[in-house]
């Protein structure tokens, strides 16, 4: 690759990293992990930079590279939940109200994988519902359902708590 291109994708990870980082733990919630999903992501991207060097582009591929990846990894591994005590709040972007962050990062962590990779796209990373079915191979229609369907359980996990979180 050119200098050139190389400088461009060395810019392009300095300037997209944490925002990929904290995707991908919000899908698996485990900082580690997520790490090595960037990672794997970056590496893909970098071998097909020449073709993607547009960062919107890039960025959208190397989001849709770290979807699939923490999907791979789930089937691979097997059925693996967050466990709400594994959650941590980013020191990199303190939260003007940890408790609520917190609450939310528990009840995400609880929410079956599936729709929280539809929530963490549509919601997180404010993608749209076609961007969102094309990054999970799904049609407009599941992206849809799964969404609804993710909403529903992140409220029944808020029960009651789900008032002083939205109030705050």
């Amino acid at each position: 690759m050119s200098p050139e291109l190389e400088q461009l994708f060395d810019e392009f990870v300095a300037g997209r990293y944490a925002a990929l980082r904290r995707t991908g733990y919000l899908l698996c919630g485990d900082w580690h992990l997520a790490e090595d999903l960037v990672q794997t992501a970056l590496v893909k991207l970098y071998a097909r930079w020449p073709r993607l060097n547009e960062p919107e582009r890039a960025a959208g591929y190397a989001r849709t590279v770290l979807v699939r990846c923490w999907i791979d990894t789930r089937r691979r591994r097997g059925s693996h939940e967050l466990a709400a005590a594994d959650l941590q709040p980013s020191a990199e972007q303190p939260s003007a109200d940890p408790d609520r962050r917190l609450a939310l990062l528990a009840a995400l962590a609880q929410v079956t994988p599936a729709y929280r990779a539809a929530l963490v796209l549509r919601f997180w990373e404010d993608q749209s519902i076609e961007a969102t079915a094309a990054v999970l191979r799904q049609s407009t229609g599941t992206v849809k359902s799964n969404t609804s369907r993710g909403l529903a359980q992140l409220r029944a996990i808020l029960g009651d708590s789900l008032h002083d979180i939205a109030a705050g």
